[in-house]
């Protein structure tokens, strides 16, 4: 079975197109890898789970989510994103895309 290349990196500012919320990728799973009631109870669309999901920090909050590839847009605002753990993630942006921490900087 080929691998499936994902749209979106980490680091790359998204839009859910359901729910309209922006967030930044902090890490990409190139298949779904939640339990099976995780997504019957979430994901009520029932988006493909052999296809990339994305795990978001989400703007403006302080949870994060985990979305399903085509539930995502590039967010083209080029504003930046709010959310408590950023920092740990990231280092920042770089043009519209956010620069991930090196492992071992504090």
């Amino acid at each position: 079975m080929a691998m499936l290349k994902a749209r979106f990196g980490i680091g790359e500012p998204v839009r859910h197109k359901l729910f309209g919320y922006r967030g930044v990728i902090f890490d990409v799973d190139p298949v779904f890898r939640g339990t099976e009631e995780w997504y019957e109870q979430m994901a009520r669309s029932r988006p493909p789970k052999d296809r990339p999901w994305y795990h978001v920090l989400v703007h403006d909050a302080s949870h994060t989510t985990y979305v399903a590839e085509q539930n995502l847009d590039t967010d083209e605002t080029g504003d930046p994103i709010r959310h408590p753990l950023l920092e740990q993630f990231f280092d920042g942006r770089d043009d519209n895309r956010y620069v991930r921490r090196r492992a071992g900087m504090n």
